[in-house]
């Protein structure tokens, strides 16, 4: 009888295991390129993108990569801050949630909310959810008084912007289910604005009410996110597995010296002075535009710094083996490629992102070639979770955590995905970048083609009579019906039906 009950027990112990909820949680730091991680750099590995990787120093992130399964083609399919945050959080295409753009005073755009993104879902599963950093997916109004705090009203004393592209998020519905709320505005990284539903985080304010710390922005979230990690005053129930996501804002601009952790600074210099041609060691880089680089890296390295104090932490409290952790990004940086700052381009630069998983033994370290959308991330994070009968029908990313998991063979793998800016749609299809772009958002202007496996630094685009006919046959149609498919406005408008047969 005895031996009957102890085998029993050891039965629903290892069941328990089992069935055993995993933690989530999502990093992206704000334009942090793919070639600007230092994992690419060590052994064969930069074989698996186009052309050179950065010189920087990632150890944090290279760790988790060998970790982990890197993905060589994810795309932000519209590299831009609000378009992404809405995949990512929706896991729909732009003309489904609403961020068709940059959030901005001088525009009405602002995320669809409909109960159906990430963070719901995951709570309705039971688990904590927790948001830290830059969200940019509200419409920007003036709600808030002369003194930055949040009155909901554009009538006196309400009226003024807090900002003019990113704006304070409300609680209810417009936190898309993040129960803890922890966001800083703002890209002057060292003093950034910040609002929290959490009292002790911002000195006793309330929320709506403005915080000014004057910290590196990094610092300010990772201290907070250690702390609710800790559940230092009680910020989360611990009987339950959390989710989070966390969207840095380094390292993007502003690219000076008042909004770099200089202490990452002098690793950029040779002799204590920059030199750009040790830095931007791609054949496609402008040096003068690209004169940025050191303050872009160094920011790169503090980010990697503070994402090692949260990983770190997860290791200490004996749960990284059975956490989610993906790193990503919410698109590239031009770095002085094609004489660019920024983005959104259609070129690698701009929107190949890192894409990086782990989650302890589960998955095991490889680089992984399938093409990877934004909207994909959503369906499947819940399904490698377990939920994946809880993904809404509102999705219209694919689910590819049977490939991620097993590397299943089963599992149709996309041979081209969407991109998207303001002027242009095309495929990014690995080998090759086709893209159609209009004059004023109508009229067709020109189309033109990548050869990204004999030209990786994208130094030719080919152009009318010496495009090849027959393959841009098969993108147009190809073309066509993934903007039919997710509802874009050039399907239902009919945009550059000049070229485009609809």
């Amino acid at each position: 009888m005895k031996i009957c009950l102890f085998l029993a027990s050891i039965l629903l112990f290892t069941s328990c295991i089992k069935t055993e909820k995993p933690n989530v949680i999502v990093i992206f730091p704000d334009q942090f390129r793919q070639y600007s991680l230092g994992f690419w750099s060590q052994g064969k590995n930069a074989q698996y993108i186009q052309g050179k990787p950065d010189p920087v120093h990632s150890p944090n992130l290279d760790k988790l990569a060998n970790q982990g399964v890197v993905f060589s083609q994810a795309i932000s399919n519209f590299p831009l801050c609000s378009p992404y945050r809405g995949m990512l959080l929706t896991g729909t295409y732009p003309y489904k949630n609403g961020l068709t753009a940059n959030c901005h005073k001088n525009r009405t755009v602002g995320i669809k909310v409909d109960g159906n993104a990430i963070a719901n879902v995951f709570s309705s599963a039971g688990y904590e959810t927790a948001y830290f950093g830059k969200c940019h997916w509200q419409r920007t109004e003036p709600l808030f008084d002369s003194i930055g705090t949040y009155r909901g009203t554009d009538i006196v004393p309400g009226g003024h912007f807090i900002n003019a592209y990113d704006t304070y998020v409300p609680p209810g519905k417009s936190r898309l289910g993040f129960q803890y709320f922890f966001q800083i505005l703002r890209d002057t990284h060292y003093d950034p604005l910040c609002y929290s539903n959490d009292s002790l985080a911002i000195n006793g304010l309330l929320d709506g009410e403005l915080y000014q710390p004057k910290k590196f922005n990094a610092q300010l979230e990772t201290e907070a996110l250690l702390n609710y990690l800790d559940n230092s005053h009680n910020q989360r129930n611990t009987n339950k597995p959390f989710f989070i996501t966390w969207s840095l804002n380094p390292p993007h601009n502003p690219w000076t010296e008042e909004s770099t952790d200089m202490r990452f600074f002098p690793q950029y210099t040779v002799n204590g002075k920059v030199d750009v041609n040790q830095l931007l060691l791609r054949a496609n880089a402008d040096k003068l535009v690209g004169e940025y680089a050191p303050y872009y890296f160094a920011n790169v390295s503090a980010v990697d710094h503070f994402i090692g104090k949260v990983l770190n932490k997860l290791d200490e409290m004996q749960i990284s083996d059975n956490t989610i952790i993906v790193f990503t990004s919410d698109h590239g940086e031009m770095l002085g490629s094609h004489g660019h700052k920024g983005k959104p381009y259609p070129e690698s630069e701009a929107f190949n992102i890192p894409f990086i998983i782990k989650w302890g033994d589960k998955l095991k370290h490889r680089i992984e070639d399938l093409k990877l959308s934004v909207p994909d991330v959503m369906p499947t994070l819940l399904a490698l979770a377990g939920f994946e009968d809880k993904i809404p029908a509102s999705v219209q990313g694919n689910n590819y955590s049977e490939i991620i998991a097993n590397k299943s063979t089963k599992i149709k793998r996309p041979k081209a995905v969407l991109y998207f800016d303001y002027y242009s749609r095309g495929l990014y299809l690995g080998d090759y970048t086709f893209v159609v772009t209009t004059s004023d958002k109508a009229t067709f202007k020109e189309a033109f083609y990548y050869d990204n496996k004999s030209d990786p630094y994208q130094l030719h685009r080919i152009t009318g009579d010496a495009m090849n006919e027959k393959m841009v046959s098969v993108w147009k149609k190809e073309l066509v019906n993934q903007l039919k498919k997710v509802d874009d406005v050039w399907a239902k408008n009919k945009v550059c039906s000049e070229y485009l047969e609809y």
